[in-house]
């Protein structure tokens, strides 16, 4: 027996010193409800569990900003509903100013109810907004340049490839004096543009020509009003030429709809303006113009449905996103719990027994420490 080195105390306290931190361990584990509670209880787990929480968050987000998108569209179709109204409003009126049995004068007021209502669809074009941006003033549709003042890009849609496009020369001819119409009746085109396109492709309304194809391409070009239009409003012969167009893909609003770079959903909201409806020099003052406004009132209805239509569609895409974001998120945060949270049970059962093991290595220590004073009964 030995007094200077008490070996059985060192070992009683070793394993009581081991003993207590696998206490303090459970403690703060149920105190926390984290089984990961610092990086050396888990390295890899915590690196796996911080960066799916990352994703968890931007999931969360993804889905918010989802929500805002759907709002926007939500505001967009509510002043487009309104536009709707108010042309169905305009071919009721048309199709009174082209009834025989009115005067002149009826239809100089018929007129001037039509001009305040095409000045509500332009003040609605350009005020309508959703957090301080512009929705139906082309903000949002694909963007066109040109070289030539006299022919800018008006509208052009998704099968539009980015890209150059020249018009060499358009030239056009009034179709019927008494109505007002235009036709194209030569086209000259080079770049981008897709081959085969012919005068049947091409139609005028306005100052606006419209290009088309039938793979689905279609580039809409406003011209400048006095090559179009006379001094009185009277529609005239023209012809444009040299302008070089750059067509983008930019333009649609893009929503980020997912937790990682180039999860995008781009909204497209083409303008709402007068000329882009076809209905910016409507006139009803005559039998032969009221006749012709009802048909151009029922092209620029039916673009407006189309535009509702796409703008349903996205909300239609958004809210499946919606829905899937949160199917990601809830699944995410299941497998992010396994991986950090602690089992409760468990570590209260852990708790008890390490509890137990620590009360009794106290009390064996205890003993231990007594276990040099043995030697007295030696000395006696």
């Amino acid at each position: 027996m030995r007094i200077n080195y008490n070996v059985s105390a060192m070992l009683a306290n070793n394993t009581l010193t081991n003993s207590n931190n696998a206490l303090s361990k459970s403690i703060q584990r149920l105190s926390s409800g984290l089984k990961i509670n610092y990086a050396k209880d888990n390295p890899a787990g915590l690196a796996m569990a911080k960066r799916m929480n990352g994703q968890i968050v931007g999931t969360g987000v993804a889905k918010q900003n989802s929500n805002d998108g759907i709002s926007v569209i939500e505001t967009a179709d509510g002043a487009l509903s309104e536009l709707h109204d108010m042309l169905h409003r305009m071919s009721e009126l048309a199709t009174k100013a082209a009834n025989g049995t009115n005067t002149d004068r009826d239809r100089e007021i018929i007129q001037n109810e039509i001009a305040e209502l095409k000045k509500e669809v332009a003040r609605i074009s350009k005020d309508t907004q959703f957090n301080g941006q512009n929705l139906l003033d082309g903000s949002y549709d694909y963007k066109g340049y040109s070289s030539n003042t006299s022919v800018r890009v008006a509208t052009i849609n998704s099968e539009v490839a980015p890209g150059k496009y020249t018009v060499n020369s358009i030239s056009w001819s009034v179709k019927d004096a008494a109505a007002g119409t235009l036709e194209v009746t030569s086209i000259s085109l080079s770049g981008d543009f897709p081959s085969g396109i012919t005068l049947g492709n091409v139609s005028m309304i306005d100052n606006y020509i419209t290009i088309r194809h039938e793979s689905g391409f279609e580039m809409t070009l406003d011209i400048e009003e006095s090559l179009v239009f006379d001094d009185d409003d009277n529609a005239k012969s023209g012809t444009v030429s040299n302008a070089d167009l750059t067509c983008t893909n930019i333009g649609p609003m893009r929503l980020q709809a997912g937790s990682n770079e180039g999860q995008i959903i781009s909204v497209e909201i083409p303008a709402m303006s007068l000329g882009n409806l076809g209905i910016g020099h409507l006139d009803v003052s005559t039998e032969e113009k009221a006749s012709y406004a009802m048909e151009r009132l029922k092209s620029a209805t039916q673009f407006v449905s189309s535009v509702r239509g796409k703008l349903g569609a996205y909300q239609n895409r958004l809210e499946s996103a919606v829905d899937n974001l949160g199917v990601v998120e809830e699944n995410m945060t299941s497998a992010y719990s396994r991986i950090m949270d602690a089992d409760m049970a468990e570590e209260m059962t852990q708790y008890s027994t390490q509890n137990v093991i620590v009360q009794a290595g106290t009390s064996v220590l205890a003993q231990a420490n007594e276990r040099p004073s043995m030697v007295l009964q030696l000395l006696q």
